[in-house]
């Protein structure tokens, strides 16, 4: 189980098939499950890593706050231990405002994507993002925590899936402490300069997200120098509750990056 070290921070990470590099990073409060159908179907033509961001599962929670430069620097820490001299980032909701930060500040990103995500936290509806948090010990409110992250009638409608998610949520999930530290790091994030990001962009956007509105994640595309956006019918955990979707775009978007050749 690989660890990389940032200060007196340890960050769990780990990685699966061979190829070029690209690097996931979770929305605020969720465990690295939330990858899992992504990291499924891209692992061999490319190398899938995925990691516990600070006040999370297996990596270290020191108390807040946090910002997103921090966890960025993080983020830099991880790749370099693990020898990665170049990245595609893969980042969804504050994990979105990482991979830009990490982008922009550091010199490994060949491409990002970003589901539903945004350069100006102060689109986040801050009480959509406290509505996503639940006590890991009780089962049913983790459940209906979920119907802030996913689109009406999804939680009601998949009832398997949603218990394997929640047991999950249960073992990986941030605790009380670590999900207030992610959630002011979200809340209070800002790129003004987000034109500074030069590599090729994705933003991918649930057309119900109730945490970030889906105006914010096309705005986001715009502001990009080669930002593409992509609207999907599904909630804030866009990547959850259309997997399928998001991997066909992200296979594209890797494939015309060079990424998925051999």
């Amino acid at each position: 189980m690989p660890t990389a070290t940032n200060g007196d921070v340890d960050l769990y990470y780990e990685t699966a098939g061979a190829g070029p590099t690209v690097a996931f990073v979770e929305s605020a409060g969720y465990g690295a499950w939330c990858w899992s159908w992504l990291v499924d179907a891209l692992a061999g033509p490319v190398e899938t890593l995925v990691w516990d961001l600070r006040g999370t599962g297996r990596s270290d929670a020191p108390s807040g706050p946090y910002d997103v430069a921090t966890l960025a620097a993080d983020l830099e820490a991880v790749l370099a231990d693990h020898g990665a001299r170049t990245v595609h980032l893969v980042g969804a909701g504050l994990g979105g405002m990482v991979a830009l930060q990490h982008a922009r500040d550091h010199g490994r990103a060949a491409t990002v994507a970003l589901l539903g995500t945004t350069a100006d936290g102060s689109r986040v509806d801050t009480a959509a993002l406290r509505g996503l948090q639940a006590p890991r010990d009780d089962l049913d409110a983790l459940r209906d925590s979920l119907r802030s992250a996913f689109s009406p009638g999804v939680v009601e409608g998949h009832p398997d899936a949603v218990d394997r998610i929640v047991g999950w949520r249960a073992e990986d999930d941030a605790d009380s402490t670590g999900w207030a530290a992610q959630r002011g790091a979200m809340t209070g994030f800002g790129m003004p300069d987000c034109y500074e990001v030069t590599t090729p962009a994705l933003v991918v956007h649930g057309r119900d997200d109730a945490v970030v509105p889906v105006g914010a994640g096309r705005d986001l595309a715009d502001g990009l120098p080669r930002g593409t956006f992509e609207g999907v019918d599904a909630g804030h955990l866009v990547a959850v509750e259309e997997p399928t979707v998001v991997t066909d775009a992200l296979a594209g978007h890797l494939d015309e990056a060079g990424a998925l050749d051999r």
